[in-house]
């Protein structure tokens, strides 16, 4: 147990290793994952600002079933891709974010989303054009895929399967987000006493299970009702919280724009808040990690720049208002600075609406665990079935596994089982990444080319 438990704490310190900017230190990982964001903005002509009235009017007019291939509507899609993107990581995240950084750090991360929708595009739009579909017509897409093809279109055959199957490998373990099932515990436990982790951690995979075994469809189906519903329910208490403190908004927005620029000492000063915001903003959008695009593989497009466009609208959801709005309702709250962690901040900010809100916060919490559990539980059975085949035995054998996972998360202390499920999912930002600077050439010309037909009904 000792030996794997060095081997559990030097895999996390090797993918977590830390190198030092301006004097503070930040994750490796992180800036592997940033420096794209700065690069495919540029590349691909800053689609963050020019084409997001584009990619609105494309989920307008999405096209029916019969129209274009897939097995879900645009809007299903992107819907499934925001069940596993926007988490309890955009709740506790945000709070972290200002343990760490201060109030400047909301500033920074609404920043660094700005410029994660355009690794969203790229990387998606590349999922879509590397697709492919079985004999039954269905389609199973993920950097896997893109990595696979684009290794054997360049010659090197062997060297795309292995990163094809290295990032397949990885996500197995990173789609299994056992954090979220005992985060979620720890937030009824506080409202409802309940102190029995094994009957939560049952129920929760009963709940999953019931959209997991009924397939892709169904999943999309589920996720365009329950996004919607989890975010507007967050958000209503946000704003419930902003009202309360009306007074303290202009003072709050003072507060994060002078801690961008130049940031109390305790926290780092202006890089420490630039630090914090970049890291929170990485993780919560996941743009680089691919993850996402085996969600959006499986839409209805007519093009696969049409559906790289719909996914540039995640991060502007999920990092841009929903983290921002956030962060902004903790600064007027003032919880973030009163010796609280992680989740507790929120928590401590709603019960000043009302003793009963930290309630809201639970049934929220469970909606955000729960699509996030659904959707990981998908991405991880289009990893093993890139390795395994997606023959019905093959598919029942990992669903199974999947649920029988999630109960013990809700009454064990995660420990270095976090560690080695986190590691392995910033170990797929790897090969994906290269996957997008392999492609650079072709996504431009793609783009170009799909935003200069004048027969686009979204143009």
């Amino acid at each position: 147990m000792d030996s794997f438990n060095g081997f559990i704490d030097a895999l996390s310190g090797a993918v977590f290793f830390k190198v030092p900017v301006a004097g503070a230190q930040i994750e490796l990982i992180v800036l592997y994952l940033a420096l794209p964001m700065l690069f495919f903005t540029l590349w691909l002509g800053f689609p963050n600002i020019t084409q997001v009235g584009r990619a609105i009017r494309i989920l307008r007019t999405q096209p029916d079933k019969g129209e274009a291939k897939g097995d879900v509507s645009q809007w299903a899609a992107l819907s499934t891709a925001l069940s596993g993107t926007i988490g309890l990581g955009n709740i506790a995240g945000v709070a972290v974010a200002l343990t760490m950084g201060g109030p400047g750090a909301i500033l920074w991360m609404f920043i660094i989303g700005w410029f994660a929708m355009t690794v969203k595009m790229a990387e998606v739009t590349l999922g879509l054009k590397y697709r492919i579909f079985d004999d039954a017509g269905h389609v199973h897409g993920g950097p896997m895929y893109v990595l696979k093809s684009v290794g054997a279109a360049r010659g090197w055959p062997k060297i795309g399967m292995i990163l094809g199957g290295a990032y397949a490998f990885f996500a197995l373990f990173g789609a299994i987000p056992m954090v979220q099932v005992n985060q979620s515990f720890a937030q009824v436990k506080v409202v409802t006493g309940l102190t029995n982790g094994w009957a939560y951690g049952v129920f929760l995979a009963g709940a999953v299970a019931l959209v997991t075994l009924g397939g892709a469809a169904w999943l999309g189906e589920v996720a365009k009702r329950l996004t919607p519903l989890k975010v507007a329910v967050y958000l209503a208490g946000v704003l419930a919280i902003l009202i309360l403190h009306l007074d303290a908004i202009p003072g709050a927005l003072a507060l994060i724009w002078d801690g961008a620029w130049n940031g109390q000492a305790a926290t780092g000063g202006a890089v420490g808040a630039f630090v914090a915001g970049m890291r929170r903003a990485v993780f919560a959008s996941e743009a680089g990690v691919g993850s996402a695009v085996m969600a959006h593989s499986l839409a209805r497009a007519r093009h696969p720049v049409s559906e790289g466009l719909v996914a540039l609208l995640e991060p502007l959801l999920g990092t841009m208002i929903v983290c921002a709005l956030g962060g902004l309702a903790l600064v007027v709250a003032g919880t973030w600075n009163m010796g609280l962690e992680g989740i507790a901040i929120t928590s401590a900010a709603f019960a000043q609406v009302s003793p009963w809100f930290p309630w809201l916060l639970a049934v929220v919490v469970f909606l955000f665990a729960y699509s996030t559990l659904v959707a990981w539980g998908f991405y991880g059975l289009q990893a093993w079935g890139y390795l395994f085949g997606h023959g019905p035995r093959a598919q029942w054998t990992y669903k199974i596994l999947y649920i029988v996972a999630l109960p013990p998360a809700a009454a064990i202390d995660l420990g270095r089982v976090v560690d080695i499920v986190d590691s392995s999912f910033f170990l797929m930002a790897i090969p994906n990444v290269i996957a997008l600077y392999l492609c650079a050439g072709e996504l431009r010309r793609d783009v170009r080319a799909y935003l200069a037909d004048k027969e686009n009904p979204a143009g």
